[in-house]
């Protein structure tokens, strides 16, 4: 059996005011690693999310960012972050998101991601095009980096990752109009299929992060791949970029020239 988005829209909203109850308490920080962060919120939300979809979907297998990968049926596929955005969320900055996706067969088709502290549900099913708060949305139009806003993030252990994404920040600063860290892929990519950004790419992260957002994106009109152009971007190692058509192409070619670059170097 299948969910229906207004199910995974309802419970990302549940999951949501999880989070909102906390703020203002003891949220009990854990680091994982020095900037990645895990706190009560985190597994308040994920524990919530597991339990309603086991009662539902008692079959379905579940990839959960802190409980892992729980056991089911590979045809039916959870992808969940309880809370994207946790050193945002444990410093009081209020960009931070519940992130859902939902995909039959090793495809996804539907996602949602919720941002708690601005009431903004972002939501997407396959072949029915992209929404927030039920208002249709589309990638912008842009056709040129020069005119774009472009957004990216950087991997938890980036001083010791040999692709630590500083020299593509770098040549994409130089050619867009500019580049944001908002510090939440989900929202990262829901902004992207919003137009609010224009363009987003990152690597070092993971399936619940992007497996959401990747559908918005393409549901609002975009393209993603990772990064040499290939569909299926949750094979690891993940690399993610999004945009409408024309952008998602020039950021493919800045890319590759700093590959080619590194590869001279």
């Amino acid at each position: 059996m299948k969910p229906t988005l207004d199910y995974v829209k309802f419970i990302a909203r549940e999951a949501g005011e999880i989070l909102q109850s906390f703020i203002g308490k003891d949220l009990d920080v854990q680091h994982k690693s020095p900037t990645d962060l895990v706190t009560k919120a985190d597994h308040a939300s994920e524990q919530y999310l597991i339990d309603t979809i086991r009662k539902s979907f008692p079959d379905h297998m579940i990839n959960a960012e802190e409980a892992g990968q729980l056991v089911g049926a590979t045809e039916h596929q959870w992808f969940i972050d309880p809370l994207d955005g946790t050193l945002n969320y444990a410093h009081g900055v209020p960009m931070y998101s519940v992130s859902l996706a939902y995909a039959y067969q090793g495809e996804i088709v539907m996602g949602v991601v919720l941002d708690p502290a601005r009431d903004e549900c972002f939501s997407a099913e396959k072949g029915q095009g992209a929404f927030l708060n039920d208002a249709p949305m589309q990638v912008s139009g842009f056709e040129n980096l020069v005119d774009c806003m472009l957004v990216t993030g950087f991997p938890n252990n980036m001083w010791d990752s040999p692709d630590d994404n500083t020299i593509n920040f770098t040549h994409f600063s130089k050619q867009a109009q500019t580049v944001r860290r908002l510090g939440s892929a989900a929202l990262d990519m829901a902004y992207t299929a919003a137009g609010r950004l224009d363009g987003y790419w990152e690597t070092g992260i993971h399936n619940w992060d992007v497996a959401a957002g990747g559908l918005l994106i393409r549901e609002a009109g975009g393209v993603v791949t990772d990064y040499y152009g290939k569909d299926d971007f949750l094979r690891d190692p993940i690399t993610v970029v999004g945009a409408n058509p024309t952008i998602h192409a020039r950021m493919l070619e800045v890319l590759a020239e700093v590959r080619e670059k590194q590869q001279r170097a």
